[in-house]
């Protein structure tokens, strides 16, 4: 029997995502086993036979960052002395990418050098979403297929029809995504802009457009511990806004994040599941919409040299 061209594998950081994508595609995971020595050092061992193959490696490098991290660049390596035909790591999340330049003296630039090291790991080509700066693209030698979430996010808004809807940024850096999905949505754009005054650090929200009497979106491409995002619907809110939903594509939820989302003045929270919720989901609160599909497009595209730049 012939063996297939094109096989997928996962760590251990997402495999229901893995599963997820197999399903859209029509092929079985491939086999293989991310396990641990007894001193936590990380074993690999591929199953399949993948010499002149189009392999494809799922794996966000979310929490434990460290953990997934060093399980996708010993995949990597794996498939690269197995005689692979191509590996593509798809990085649903991609950490580390919070230090994209040196904003201040002595410190590292963390998304270049986790750059250097799946590049230097063997991988051929990187498929992610919604990189947390798009300029990290530029950080590697290779191709970089950036997709993102908001055909999945805005798809569930618009059939929400939420009427008098303002789409806004938790902050200035924000802008470019909020106004890509006013102008998906049909809404106007707002902003909240975070200045700190005096000694004391004291944060005072600013919003520019108008949010009273209207129903806002605030959209970002990750909730983290949730204190930007929960700080500015509480500004919104006070402001005069109707009702008040979150958005973003990558759910970290780290530290006191769910605290605060229970506690902020919002109807819904909907992400994807770039990343596994698992016990932090809240039921009723937030909404996990898959990107399976987006992921498995991508991937089918890639493998048949198909052009990936249409899903945008």
């Amino acid at each position: 029997m012939d063996k297939p061209d094109m096989q997928v594998f996962s760590g251990n950081a997402h495999r229901a995502l893995a599963s997820e994508i197999c399903e859209y595609l029509h092929i079985p995971l491939g086999r293989g086993q991310v396990a641990r020595f007894p001193d936590g050092e990380i074993d690999v061992k591929v199953e399949n036979d993948v010499r002149g193959v189009d392999v494809f490696v799922i794996q966000p490098t979310c929490p434990p960052v460290n953990e997934s991290l060093m399980e996708l660049l010993i995949l990597i390596d794996c498939f690269r002395r197995a005689s692979t035909a191509r590996i593509t790591a798809v990085i649903p999340y991609f950490g580390y990418a919070r230090k994209d330049r040196k904003d201040e003296g002595r410190v590292p630039i963390t998304a270049k050098l986790v750059a250097n090291l799946l590049t230097e790991a063997g991988v051929d080509r990187i498929l992610t979403i919604d990189l947390h700066a798009t300029q990290i693209q530029g950080f590697f030698d290779i191709h970089v297929d950036h997709l993102f979430a908001s055909p999945v996010l805005s798809r569930y808004f618009q059939e929400m029809a939420i009427p008098k809807l303002v789409v806004a940024s938790s902050d200035v850096g924000g802008v470019k995504m909020a106004r890509a999905y006013a102008k998906l949505l049909g809404g106007d754009l707002a902003i909240v802009d975070k200045r700190r005054g005096g000694p004391e650090r004291t944060e005072v929200m600013n919003i520019i457009g108008e949010v009273r009497d209207r129903n806002v979106l605030l959209i970002d491409d990750m909730i983290s511990t949730a204190g930007t995002i929960t700080d500015a619907a509480v500004a919104i809110k006070r402001a005069g806004a109707l009702d008040v939903y979150l958005a973003a594509t990558h759910p970290v939820l780290c530290g006191e994040a769910m605290s605060r989302l229970r506690n902020a003045p919002v109807q819904k929270v909907v992400v994807t599941n770039t990343i596994p919720l698992g016990p932090k989901a809240a039921p009723g609160l937030i909404e996990v919409l898959s990107v399976a599909p987006l992921l498995g497009e991508a991937m089918r595209r890639i493998h048949l040299n198909q052009s990936v730049s249409a899903l945008f």
